[in-house]
């Protein structure tokens, strides 16, 4: 297994205080998961996505409130770990609102997009992954040239390599199990590829967006060395 542990894109500009908020919201969220024991799963049911209640019109509010709940403990670390390498670099250089309302936005979307291709499905969907999804997809487009550092559990070693890289590779196997999952009658992986998918490609247009209005939100700024 292969995780990302941190990058070499030095943080400027805002505080990322938005980010840390958002790890700390999840964590104290599946902290009282674990309080709740047995009636955890009511409240996974309760909050989670479900998509045939939504294709019915019904509790939409889970579109946002299912990405602040996680299954397991490996589920939540390992979303914290790529929100924590990823997100500052992207609120240091977009500002905490700005930051806020494309985190959300990137959360209903790929929600929405998990409900587009599970219509029927009564399996709630928890998780963050979609909405850091688009964080990466906006990494990617805003700093390619950053070197993000990998742990490679198997070799218990560290490797940098080229952020364009490990998020090209990471977002290929995303497509590749979706569309796999998609010639099976029942997906029994239990990974919403396509809340990642839908994440990631709107953080790549809004990772765009983000490039080309750095100048009128910052005249006076030069561009950082990525945006060239």
């Amino acid at each position: 297994m292969i995780f990302p542990i941190g990058d070499t894109q030095v943080q400027g500009g805002h505080k990322p205080y938005v980010s840390y908020t958002f790890i700390a919201i999840n964590v104290c969220v599946f902290l009282y998961e674990f309080y709740l024991g047995p009636k955890a799963n009511e409240f996974i049911i309760t909050y989670g996505t479900i998509p045939n209640e939504i294709t019915a019109g019904q509790d939409y509010f889970t579109l946002f409130t299912s990405i602040f709940l996680h299954g397991g403990w490996m589920h939540l670390i390992g979303n914290m770990l790529f929100l924590w390498v990823f997100a500052d670099n992207i609120e240091a250089k977009i500002g905490s609102r700005r930051f806020l309302m494309f985190y959300l936005l990137g959360g209903l979307v790929a929600s929405l997009a998990h409900v587009g291709f599970n219509m029927d499905s009564t399996i709630p969907t928890v998780g963050a992954s979609g909405a850091i999804a688009a964080v990466m997809g906006a990494y990617l487009v805003m700093f390619p040239k950053s070197k993000i550092k990998i742990l490679v559990i198997v070799f218990f070693r560290s490797f940098h390599i080229p952020a364009f890289l490990f998020l090209g590779l990471w977002f290929g196997q995303q497509l590749l199990s979706s569309f796999g999952s998609l010639a099976e009658t029942k997906d029994t992986s239990g990974v919403a590829w396509w809340a990642h998918i839908g994440g990631f490609v709107v953080g790549l247009v809004a990772g765009y967006y983000f490039k080309q209005a750095m100048d009128r939100w910052h005249p006076s700024a030069s561009a950082p060395k990525d945006y060239v």
